[in-house]
């Protein structure tokens, strides 16, 4: 009997003579591996809300979503650490009450350069000798609004006024958030340190509600998602939004995706944050705000890092998904300003261990990763689990499962299900053949899949079903290295060692 199956000519019936071929697909495998960066636009920006959309380059985002914009930001310190990444944005609709500082123009004793850093962006005015406090607070005001760093592309997320020798500063977005905007006055080399004073005037109140934004994903996949927003409210929409019930990783959507977002505190703080969570479906990493901290917004640096290591985490063909990320230079985000609010190593491993993600400062004075960890940590009877404590897990599943899926449709779609298939007809698929794709498939992934064991079985209740028990076991990432380097004075036969 014939082995061979078609999809358009008919196994019978043809009498006249005919040569003749049909053009089949025999499956192929991609996959998707998009980026999703979401945050707000600019007030009349021409970016839908709540839309992911495709882009390709920083200009095409300022254009659509408003120069100085979040969105813009994040986009473009995402697009540093990732120049070839497929990465879609998405504008969330701010809420609440917008931050507000003042800049106060004291006194002018010198001529010079005034610089007043907002968000870890030096704003430059020239101060010549004779100028009114007025004129200079005019100058500060329009250099603050006209501002734009040629080599970075970065624009502020702030607009001013002025009146007097006072200027106004405003966030372009309302919402809490923009209270952990730094702004500073460096001492050295600056007419305006001594001389102008800062102050908060309106806290910047509310979080955006998250909801709509994650509803709309639908069937889109996108694996890696920068969302910022890390209260406790939104950790449990993204909680809801991937769960394995009814989510994104259920067994109905299997779209997947994982959600990265910064959360900011003292070391107590933050910890509490992560032992109140049990979710793989999130990783949060800290964010050093505060007197001393990083004079970069929280939105740059969960996106700078999610799109640091995007590029191996999507990576399953080569086997980078698996690998240690540990010191890779992390691109537009700054460290401390104060060296002790660096994390050492007791912290960061506490972190670790207590589901939160870490960085460190390389001697350079650099931020690059630490470890990344998703917020899961114990089992259903609420005993500890690492199984899927590093993100490198999830990216990993993520490229298996689709791969798996792939090859399992290609090979038995449309197919007849029977216990054997004796006569080798292309039209039937048995439990043996269904085993031998799954192996078959595990065996191209070995920078995934160390080891894979697998049972398939019909259903005993449903004639039409196949069940697989799939047992992997993953790649690890080589995190810790430890030796003993023993000293001996003399290598003799009594120590074995002559």
């Amino acid at each position: 009997m014939s082995g061979v199956g078609f999809e358009n000519i008919p196994g019978s019936g043809l009498v006249a003579p005919l040569l003749t071929f049909e053009l089949t697909s025999g499956g192929t495998f991609e996959s998707p591996a998009r980026e999703l960066i979401v945050g707000h636009k600019n007030t009349g920006a021409s970016i839908p809300l709540n839309t992911p959309t495709p882009v390709s380059s920083h200009s095409e985002v300022r254009q659509i979503a408003g120069v100085g914009s979040m969105l813009e930001d994040k986009f473009r310190v995402a697009r540093l650490n990732a120049p070839a990444q497929e990465i879609w944005v998405m504008a969330i609709e701010d809420t609440g009450t917008a931050a507000v500082w003042t800049l106060t123009v004291a006194s002018l004793p010198a001529q010079g350069i005034g610089i007043v850093e907002i968000g870890g962006d030096p704003v430059a005015v020239t101060v010549a000798s004779g100028d009114a406090v007025n004129d200079v607070a005019a100058a500060l005001s329009s250099a603050i609004n006209s501002y734009y760093d040629e080599l970075s592309g970065t624009s502020l997320q702030v607009t001013a006024s002025v009146t007097g020798a006072i200027v106004t500063v405003t966030a372009r977005h309302k919402g809490a958030i923009f209270n952990d905007l730094d702004f500073h006055v460096p001492p050295t080399g600056n007419v305006f340190a001594g001389n102008v004073n800062i102050a908060s005037t309106v806290a910047g109140v509310g979080d955006p509600d998250c909801s709509a934004g994650l509803a709309v994903l639908g069937d889109n996949p996108f694996d890696w998602q920068s969302w910022t927003f890390s209260d406790a409210t939104n950790r449990g929409r993204y909680r809801d939004a991937m769960d394995d019930v009814s989510g994104q990783w259920s067994y109905l959507q299997q779209i997947y995706g994982h959600i990265v977002g910064a959360v900011a505190g003292t070391t107590s703080e933050v910890t509490t944050i992560g032992l109140s969570e049990n979710d793989r479906h999130k990783t949060m990493i800290h964010y050093p705000n505060g007197a001393g901290g990083t004079p970069t917004p929280p939105w740059r640096w969960d996106a700078a890092i999610l799109s640091r290591v995007v590029p191996w985490l999507v990576d399953g063909a080569l086997g980078n998904v698996s690998r240690n990320q540990t010191g890779l230079i992390v691109k537009g985000i700054r460290p401390p300003r104060d060296p002790a609010n660096n994390p050492d190593y007791p912290t960061r491993n506490a972190f670790n261990k207590s589901a939160i993600s870490t960085w460190h400062v390389t001697a350079s004075g650099q931020v690059a990763v630490d470890k990344l960890v998703t917020m899961f940590r114990l089992d259903p009877q609420g005993l500890p689990d690492s199984t899927f404590r590093d993100i490198q897990s999830m990216g990993q599943m993520m490229y298996a499962l689709r791969r798996f899926r792939s090859f399992l449709a290609a090979e038995h779609g449309q197919k007849a299900l029977a216990d054997t298939n004796p006569t080798d007809l292309g039209s039937i698929s048995t439990p043996k053949d269904v085993e031998g794709t799954m192996y078959r498939v595990a065996d191209t992934m070995p920078g995934v899949l160390e080891n894979a064991r697998f049972i398939v079985a019909r259903n005993p209740d449903n004639a039409n079903r196949i069940d697989i028990m799939a047992n992997l076991d993953r790649v690890n990432a080589l995190d810790v290295m430890a030796g003993n380097a023993r000293l001996y004075s003399q290598f003799t036969e009594a120590n074995g060692l002559a």
